[in-house]
């Protein structure tokens, strides 16, 4: 069939389910006025008597201390529709119901459009098209299950309202009705609420503010972490004000950049703020916003009260000293149970209820660079391939060459070059040659589906980076970094970070229910291979210091900072096989901090949480690693060469048959090359490369350990 062919049929098509949508809508119409015609219409008093919302309870862990209470009780003032400013009512006019002085309380062609989209999409009653006068009976009247039956309700009830109220008055009800979140029931709470001012005082953006957040006002909620989001909305909502003659396009552009700023919520009895926005924005995901509000349901999460309390404090006692010291107006902390996953303490700013700081910003929720807290991710990837800990690569200054770009030469932190050096010192010492190194022989493509297999769930496809994501090239989460740890923390069984452990209504009624998912993405020799290294106080000694804070004295504790190389973040992860925990310092602006390591600036606050929660906590080891030698030795700490031969120290002959094993000496060729001379990069621990000059690394990397062996006067035979 030839494409004009095609493209009529694919009209027809078309056509034909716009026909059926048309025909759908209509005999719905018609059934509803023959079957429902005869609902009793409310009066008005059942729109000020309605039943009163129980409210949506947060409890930490043990279901005994309550964090936070959604719609304990309604703040309301009514106010007369003369009171209300124009922007006020063109603004939700313009984003909830433009035709809303012209529809008869239903809007057929808003059905059409929406019963379209949900064919498209194979889902029925996900596309609401309801006008402003079906929101107020579904807020005040019905429920808010997604029925065929409850809809057509809906719309009778609409059509009925239409004709016994006028227009204003209908919107006047609405406006004095509707859920602002916080709380806040009706226009002026709202306006109180969020500004601290009447709703006669609200300037055009605040205008915009309020119309964007009853569609969904925990997701939206300015005290949330998706304040972008709002923003967006607002700006839409000016967008519609514009196109609808409501305001002029300069007015519109000088509402979208005004700073607008909310009243701090300090005063609304919340505790764990951060971690409790969080749980809201789950909720509200996961149920909606009107069975949160009308199902007065009891929420337990996994918050550990006496850790977030310790976290609370070690980010408040460094603020000042960091901010000061380093630059760093911010700072943010996550803990995990790594065998459960759960979520026991989160602080996503120094100050949640900071205005000036944009102390509402969850950071532990943030994309940001993790600097050199990556690298044990690619290293696990590349012992998976077969490297060991004492394999042993060059730290000299070496070029990379990059297809269709300018050679890349990394640099390391101190600007020291410290020649061969075995995966665990380069690891625990943080060197970025050897690990950018480390990542080619592993292979981008594998380093990032370690990644995603342990949690990390923010970066992209491999054509996205070159070797730079070892140093913290890609962008990622502290709440997701940390809960990564935490699978080398448990011997390679990911545990999904979860904060809720069950939801019940207010009858006991179990609605929900954490159920654990134990996933093996590891093995526990890689897991345990890299809680071996990174809990080595004397392989990171030489760059840490034996008493560093990242040392602890009386139990193993492994630990990773990362710095990135603008100085714009810094981090450390540090867990125990029963606790895990991410820090992270910088400026939620993004500029840089003073030229100061992690080790500095962050591994401190670690400490001091990580001393204080672990009190109470037994010790317990890590697994010991254990794995059979591969026979190469480059990958067993020779760097001097990979050919050896075995002599009689009696005679310094080469040894024989007869040798006995105490007389045997295994001696090494000195033949100093590069490891891509040894080891086919794709198979360390198959057979050398017959011709290593064939990988396109192969002449950089030789270059720098020919000049490394000049330099230190090394004779080769």
């Amino acid at each position: 069939m030839n494409v004009k062919g095609k493209k009529s049929r694919l009209w027809r098509g078309i056509t034909i389910l716009f026909i059926v949508g048309l025909l759908a809508t209509f005999v719905v119409v018609v059934f509803a006025s023959v079957v429902v015609l005869t609902t009793p219409i409310p009066n008005a008093n059942e729109f000020d008597n309605r039943e009163i919302v129980e409210s949506t309870k947060i409890y930490d862990r043990t279901g005994k201390i309550l964090l936070y209470e959604l719609y304990n009780e309604e703040k309301r003032t009514v106010i007369s529709f003369e009171e209300i400013p124009r922007n006020v009512k063109n603004a939700a006019i313009a984003i909830e119901d433009s035709h809303f002085y012209s529809h008869p309380g239903v809007s057929i062609s808003s059905i059409v459009r929406a019963f379209l989209t949900d064919v498209i999409h194979g889902q029925f009653f996900i596309q609401g098209g309801s006008t402003i006068t079906q929101q107020l009976i579904k807020n005040t009247l019905l429920t808010p299950e997604k029925t065929i039956t409850r809809k057509i309700k809906e719309a009778v009830l609409a059509l009925k309202i239409e004709r016994r109220y006028s227009k204003d008055e209908i919107l006047d009800m609405y406006l004095n009705e509707i859920p602002y979140g916080s709380n806040a029931y009706g226009i002026e709470a709202a306006a109180q609420t969020f500004f601290g001012k009447h709703t006669r005082d609200l300037t055009l953006a605040e205008a915009a503010y309020l119309g964007a957040l009853p569609k969904a006002p925990s997701l939206y909620s300015p005290y949330g972490n998706n304040k972008d989001q709002l923003v967006t909305r607002k700006n839409i909502v000016l967008k519609r004000m514009e196109e609808l003659g409501f305001i002029s396009a300069e007015e519109a552009t000088m509402a979208s950049k005004e700073d607008v700023m909310f009243l701090s919520p300090s005063t609304q009895g919340i505790h764990a703020p951060h971690f409790v926005m969080y749980v809201v924005s789950i909720l509200s995901k996961q149920f909606g916003e009107d069975f949160l509000r009308k199902n007065g349901l009891s929420v337990r999460t996994t918050l550990d009260v006496n850790l977030q309390t310790n976290a609370e404090e070690v980010i408040a006692s460094h603020a000042e000293k960091i901010k000061k010291d380093f630059n760093a107006g911010n700072a943010g902390l996550v803990a995990l149970d790594p065998k459960t996953g759960e979520i026991l303490a989160m602080v996503g700013s120094k100050d949640y209820f900071d205005r000036e700081e944009e102390g509402n910003f969850n950071v532990t929720l943030a994309h940001r660079q993790p600097g050199s807290a990556f690298k044990p991710i690619v290293y696990a990837a590349a012992f998976e391939k077969g490297y060991t800990p004492e394999t042993v690569v060059f730290d000299v200054p070496t070029e990379f060459a990059v297809s269709g770009a300018e050679s890349y030469q990394p640099q390391n932190y101190d600007n020291i070059f410290r020649g061969p050096i075995t995966l665990r010192e380069a690891l625990a010492q943080s060197i970025n040659v050897p690990a950018v190194k480390v990542l080619y022989l592993t292979g981008l493509k594998e380093a990032l589906d370690m990644a995603r297999r342990v949690g990390i769930t923010t970066l992209l496809g491999p054509n996205q980076y070159g070797l730079t994501l070892v140093l913290g090239g890609g962008e990622v989460q502290l709440l997701e970094l940390t809960s990564a740890y935490g699978v080398f923390a448990n011997d390679g069984v990911r545990q999904e970070h979860v904060a809720i452990i069950s939801v019940e209504k207010n009858n006991h009624e179990r609605v929900w229910e954490y159920k654990p998912k134990p996933t093996k993405v590891l093995e526990p020799l890689i897991a345990r291979t890299i809680s071996d290294i990174l809990s080595d106080n004397t392989a990171r000694a030489p760059a840490f210091g034996s008493a560093s804070a990242l040392y602890f004295a009386n139990r193993p504790v492994a630990a990773k900072t990362g710095t990135t190389n603008d100085y714009r973040d810094a981090w450390i992860l540090g867990y125990t096989p029963n606790l895990v925990a991410g820090v992270w310092a910088g400026n939620n602006n993004n500029t840089p901090m003073e030229k100061r390591v992690a080790g500095f600036i962050v591994a401190p606050i670690w400490h001091d949480f990580m001393e204080r929660s672990l009190q109470t906590m037994p010790i317990e080891p890590f697994g010991i690693p254990e794995y059979q030698k591969p026979t190469k030795p480059v990958l067993n700490g020779e760097w001097r060469g990979s050919h050896i031969y075995v002599t009689d120290s009696r005679s310094g002959a080469p040894a024989t048959d007869e040798t006995p094993p105490e007389f045997r000496v295994t001696k090494t060729i000195t033949e100093i090359h590069s490891i891509l001379h040894w080891v086919d990069k794709d198979d360390p621990r198959g057979t050398p490369p017959t011709n290593p000059a064939r990988d396109g690394q192969y002449a950089n990397w030789e270059s720098g350990v020919r000049a490394w062996v000049n330099r230190s006067g090394i004779s080769t035979p």
